[in-house]
């Protein structure tokens, strides 16, 4: 497990606490939809961070070829059409350029610095010279107001039940997603990041917004900075 991470509940864990059967189960959203508005059509995507397919599976249908990397071989086995590869995202070199790079599920939130340098390198690594690079972001009130929870349609509840301080700036947060059948928990930590902080953060890696993506600046699209 990475430090300051773990999960409860049925079937197998990864190692910053996410259950595989967990995930196979979650719905996707409008994010799909977003991504493939951001991009050319019929574009060759990079997933990082891909899960068990979540999105992977929605952008193929939208005739996206998506590269899905993620380092949980358990994960990787519930993807379907796309490439796969296994392995931390931080330490990735494919000596491949993409259309887009897709970095979601809060990864920009990482609580190291290190890692989300190294993650943030990946995308710039990676990502053509025309390309854009699709970030998501945690709302601005994402560690607050809490314990707070959310009946999804299907038939589940999410909670937040704690985002408690472990030191420089950085959240132990505690999630729960209970079904009439199971309840997983996760512990994760996360840096709440300013528009600026998170800019900032972009710069580091040679990369710059082009454009937010929805209102609550959640979806983010940037580009690589043009060497003069």
């Amino acid at each position: 497990m990475r430090e300051g991470h773990q999960g409860t509940g049925p079937g197998a864990i990864t190692p910053d606490g996410c259950a595989v059967e967990l995930y196979s189960r979650l719905p996707v959203g409008a994010e799909p939809d977003i991504v493939a508005a951001a991009v050319p059509e019929g574009a060759r995507i990079l997933e990082l961070g891909s899960g068990v397919g979540r999105m992977t599976h929605p952008l193929l249908e939208r005739g996206l070829a998506v590269t899905a990397v993620d380092e949980s071989a358990e994960m990787l086995e519930r993807v379907r059409g796309a490439r796969t590869i296994c392995g931390p995202i931080e330490n990735l070199d494919l000596d491949e350029r993409f259309d887009a790079v897709m970095l979601a599920s809060f990864l920009v939130h990482t609580g190291s610095v290190e890692v989300r340098r190294g993650l943030l390198r990946t995308c710039a690594r990676h990502v053509a010279a025309d390309g854009c690079v699709l970030i998501q972001r945690e709302g601005s009130d994402y560690h607050t107001n809490l314990p707070r929870e959310r009946v999804d349609p299907s038939g589940f509840t999410v909670r937040i039940l704690s985002a408690d301080p472990v030191g420089d700036g950085v959240n132990s947060v505690r999630a729960e997603y209970e079904f009439p059948d199971a309840v997983w928990t996760q512990t994760f930590r996360a840096r709440p990041l300013t528009t600026e902080q998170f800019e900032e953060a972009l710069g580091e890696a040679g990369l710059a917004v082009d454009r937010y993506l929805t209102d609550d600046g959640t979806w983010v699209r940037a580009a690589p900075v043009r060497q003069g």
